[in-house]
């Protein structure tokens, strides 16, 4: 659907994503469900058409273009039907490329980011840990300094990319207090010695993204891999926490639009009762309800996409979008199972697929409680 927010040049760039989803990405999805990872030709075959680079500097090999286009990009991807998928390359463009870009010096960019603009390195963020979760302060991963570099200790878990990336931005404590001024960002490569990789973790959604266990034994970091200035690091990953989380409600407004378009056209397709569901009025405004839904949460997200977009201050808006987005996706492809009946509930079906890739929406990227937290003091709720 036409927006105010997208120009001519935006839509054409929209309808050339589109035909690169149809023609070759779609038809491997199942594969790479089965696979449980996407193929490192996908990241280079994007790398050529120039996707991987749209809002990074020319000079490094990226477009130069605007954060809008990504936001394109990202919409249509969700449309090829598996979360998994998006997934991995946000988490590549989106989370890992962008602190090097938004924080790393020249030499870092040159080594790290020219590679993965082209899709021949495959980078991953780690931040998460298994008593830390949602908490990010809580994290027990250690980098101390020791001589011309640090020495790395620690594990994280739940990493997208974590059991193909070439290299890491690793989020470690590099002293113990003051707590939010205490954690640093360091550019691990994955053939370091003592890093390790552990089992690929199975999913109920995203299949198609790997998804792996990290576990750092006296990894050594050279001090030049260190992002940015020590300690601030914490400040670092929440700035970048905004644009995640427009990310995730534009993901979920395109694979909302997916949901409800395959619900309209098995409706029109399946006959009960000697006539197609779409006939049933009960139906007819669950489809309804769905679009509408999907048209409010397109809306907030788009509004916080703007305002990111201009450099304003948007923690407000992307936080909602975040909490609202993640509750309608769930809703939408819930209905849209509901509507398909028994076929939805079989595995033969796309929609199964919708469903258990919506549920991680409301706990990725901080959950629905951590964004109304976020909003209770934002809106002045909170005493």
């Amino acid at each position: 659907m036409s927006h105010w927010i997208f120009t001519e040049e935006h839509e054409m760039f929209r309808k050339a994503v589109s035909k690169f989803v149809e023609k070759e990405v779609k038809p491997n999805v199942e594969q790479w469900e089965k696979d449980g990872e996407v193929p490192r030709s996908l990241y280079q075959r994007m790398g050529e058409l120039g996707y991987l680079g749209i809002k990074f500097p020319e000079q490094y090999g990226g477009g130069g273009l605007d954060i809008i286009t990504e936001a394109v990009l990202i919409e249509e991807l969700a449309k090829c039907g598996s979360g998994g998928i998006g997934a991995s390359l946000g988490a590549h463009t989106g989370i890992a490329m962008t602190n090097i870009w938004k924080y790393g010096n020249d030499e870092q960019k040159q080594k790290y980011l020219v590679p993965g603009i082209k899709g021949d390195a495959i980078s991953a963020l780690a931040i998460t840990e298994t008593g830390g979760g949602s908490d990010v302060s809580a994290m027990k991963t250690t980098a101390k300094k020791d001589g011309d570099g640090y020495i790395l200790n620690g594990s994280k878990t739940f990493i997208t990319n974590g059991v193909n990336a070439d290299y890491v931005i690793v989020a470690a404590k590099t002293q113990e207090e003051p707590v939010h001024k205490n954690i640093s960002l360091f550019i691990v490569e994955t053939s370091s010695e003592g890093y390790s990789v552990g089992k690929k973790l199975k999913k109920l959604g995203w299949r198609s993204s790997d998804t792996g266990e990290l576990f750092f034994d006296n990894v050594r970091v050279p001090k030049e891999n260190l992002i940015g200035e020590e300690n601030n690091g914490f400040q670092y990953i929440m700035q970048n926490f905004q644009f995640e989380r427009i990310s995730m409600a534009l993901g979920s407004v395109g694979l909302g639009e997916l949901a409800l378009e395959d619900t309209k056209k098995y409706s029109k397709e399946r006959i009960q009762f000697g006539q197609p569901l779409s006939n049933f009025q009960v139906l007819r405004h669950k489809m309804v309800d769905m679009a509408v839904d999907i048209e409010k949460a397109r809306s907030i997200a788009y509004r916080a996409l703007y305002l990111y977009d201009k450099g304003e201050d948007c923690v407000t808006e992307a936080t909602m979008a975040k909490a609202f987005t993640a509750e309608m996706i769930r809703r939408v492809t819930d209905q849209a199972v509901q509507i398909h009946g028994g076929n939805g509930y079989m595995m033969e079906y796309s929609v199964q697929r919708y469903w258990r890739d919506a549920r991680i929406q409301s706990i990725g990227g901080g959950t629905t409680q951590i964004m109304n937290e976020i909003l209770t003091k934002r809106l002045g709720i909170l005493s």
